[in-house]
């Protein structure tokens, strides 16, 4: 965001003016101009609220594109409300500056927040911009809603029961690694295809929207994978009284992940351990296993049965042999 590239914002409202066509679809924003905005759920349905931040040199790195941060502000949050089988629709913003922004920057930042909207059904209804010392901070705070009482919640797993995720393990880890190294890619012998699929998956995460029906219909318990399995796995289980077994054999991998871990074995790691995956972990009970399997199947998402939940505490992983795995890495902690 250095004075080279173009003009500065020189004041809040000139921000406030750059994001204020994003809250066109809800009349509730006022445009920007109140301290407050009004957002009526529709009748009969819960909502559902959370709140996730990204910071420059935490969640992205400060060569990320404006377009990509602002995409992923929103799917961070967004990944949080498809697992509680919640359907996305207002957000908050917060956004803070250690120095004046370029008008190039918060424009493509902007666009980045459109095309996020556009793609995950929510919209802009308000927020707050200020200037304080540290990296640039985006906060979100996002709001859904789902029929009354049926928001699927993380601690109500029950031992007998599968242990499902969706989607594909490890991507996002491997593609910040690829985004901090320019080299990397050659030095695992990557094809720019999967080199180009993996640092896709760490700048733009997908949640998975379609795949809220089949949780809020199927699933006991549920939350999304964000700082790596065994970390959510474990807070699951403990929120939930029980523990877990999984395989690492079952764990889906991507023909990206896989061409990196036949070069770099090392990297196999980060199937278990990686953040930002943005994918779902989900724990169904045997009877409603095969109805979960055809209703994601039918979503169009992919899910795995990876293991199940059992009674004595802990999470045992197995590998190949269905030997147990000593302390194969845990996952990211803020702490």
């Amino acid at each position: 965001m250095s004075a080279a590239d173009g003009s500065l914002i020189t004041s809040e409202a000139e921000i406030i003016a750059i994001l204020a066509p994003l809250t066109a679809r809800l009349p509730g924003a006022f445009a920007l101009l109140d301290d407050c905005a009004v957002w009526t759920p529709e009748a009969g349905c819960d909502v559902v609220l959370n709140t996730d931040a990204v910071a420059a040199g935490v969640h992205f790195l400060e060569s990320d594109r404006p377009e990509d941060i602002a995409w992923k502000a929103l799917a961070v949050n967004v990944s949080d409300l498809i697992a509680k089988g919640a359907r996305p629709r207002v957000y908050l913003l917060s956004l803070a500056f250690p120095a004046p922004p370029e008008r190039a920057w918060v424009e493509a930042f902007a666009a980045g927040l459109a095309a996020g909207q556009s793609h995950f059904g929510l919209v802009l209804a308000g927020g707050d911009t200020d200037r304080r010392p540290g990296p640039l901070s985006v906060t979100v705070a996002a709001a859904g809603e789902v029929p009354s009482g049926r928001m699927v919640r993380r601690a109500s797993a029950e031992p007998g029961d599968l242990l499902y995720v969706s989607g594909t393990l490890g991507d996002a880890a491997l593609g910040l690694s690829l985004a901090q190294d320019a080299e990397l890619g050659k030095r695992w012998g990557l094809a720019p295809h999967d080199a180009a699929y993996l640092t896709g998956r760490y700048w733009r995460p997908s949640p998975r929207l379609s795949l809220a029906d089949a949780l809020r219909a199927n699933a006991r318990a549920a939350m999304d994978l964000s700082d790596g399995l065994l970390k959510d796995l474990g807070r699951m289980m403990r929120a939930s009284g029980c523990g877990a077994e999984i395989e690492i054999a079952r764990i889906p991998l991507s023909v990206a992940a896989q061409a990196v871990m036949r070069r770099a074995p090392e990297m196999a790691s980060r199937s278990l351990s990686g953040g930002d995956d943005y994918e779902v972990l989900a724990a169904v009970a045997p009877g409603e296993a095969a109805n979960f399997e055809r209703a994601a199947a039918s979503s169009g998402v992919a899910v795995a049965c990876i293991g199940r939940c059992v009674e004595r505490a802990g999470i045992i992983v197995r590998d190949h042999n269905g030997a147990s795995v000593d302390n194969p890495g845990d996952g990211w902690d803020h702490f």
